[in-house]
Parts: structure tokens; sequence; C-alpha cells
């Protein structure tokens, strides 16, 4: 089996998801994992597949051949861990402003933090006169790092911001 990483890029409609997951379907793909998103009346998704090696070149085509998307396709690999990291959620809320995400980036790549993966939006709220900002990270933590010290460096950034870490 051959795993594949899937971006594809286009503008929204009904029925996108089920054209790309019939595709995936029709040529002998196992959707794994994804993360779908509407931005900006654009459809925006990532996708794992596993495919049977001699499928591999005829499910790429059929997704290429998806009409009026921007379609991307890796060959995933599997990287094995002598010890397996520790994997934790950290829920960040804050006062928006730009360069946030970066400053937490900054952070969390100083400490040898790995994001894995990140929601953020950002939201208004009348009562503070700033609109707010939210993220979820999933984070894998480096061997010997303790949670708690990453935490404290992420709300060092700034005194309005806030780290909650929530169960994986």
């Amino acid at each position: 089996m051959k795993q594949l990483v899937i971006t594809i890029l286009g503008e929204d409609r009904s029925g996108l998801v089920e054209d790309i997951s019939s595709t995936i379907l029709n040529h002998h793909g196992n959707w794994l994992t994804s993360n779908l998103s509407h931005l900006a009346g654009h459809f925006a998704g990532i996708i794992e597949v596993t495919v049977p090696a001699e499928h591999q070149q005829e499910l790429q085509d059929a997704l290429y051949g998806l009409p009026q998307l921007e379609v991307r396709i890796e060959t995933g690999a599997h990287e094995l861990l002598d010890t397996p990291a520790e994997q934790l959620n950290f829920v960040i809320t804050s006062n928006d402003r730009p360069g946030i995400i970066q400053e937490l980036a900054g952070v969390l790549r100083h400490k040898g933090v790995n994001i894995t993966h990140l929601n953020s939006k950002q939201q208004s709220a009348p009562n503070w006169g700033l609109p707010i900002f939210s993220a979820v990270a999933t984070v894998t933590l480096p061997s010997g790092i303790n949670k708690n010290e990453v935490v404290a460096a992420l709300e060092a950034i700034t005194s309005d911001l806030i780290v909650d870490i929530e169960d994986t």
C-alpha cells in the first residue's frame, strides 16, 4: 500500500467532497484522515489516502483530472521513532494582532516542539473592543522537555495570552 498526501484548492461548491471521495474510492483508494475548510469562498483540503501500488498512478491521474481544482500529491513517508513523543493539544486564546502565529511558531520552534496540526480563527469580542484570536495546536514535545515549560514560554509572549492543555 502506498500512502499519499493530497492537497486540493479550488472554488467551493456543493458536492465537491462527494466528488473527491468518489474519485478516491473508484480508484481503489482508502480515505484515512483529512482537514477540509471553506476559506473566503474557496475549498481547501488536505487528505491522507492509502492505495495499492498498482492503482497509485490511476488514482493520481483521476485526481489531477478533477475540474477547476488545483491538486498536489505527495507520497507519504512513515518515520518510526525509538521512543514515542508526547503529543498535546494547546488551546490558545489572546487578543488578535498581526504576527501572533509567527510569535507562537517561533517560541515552539525554539523549544524544539513540532506543530503537527493547527486550527486558528479570529472572532469578534464586542465587550473587549478587540478581536479575539483562538487556536488549537496539536504539538509533539521533544524528549526531555516539560509541557509546563512550553506553556510558560508561550504565555510570556504577552500578558493577554492564555494556554490551556486539552487531552488528545
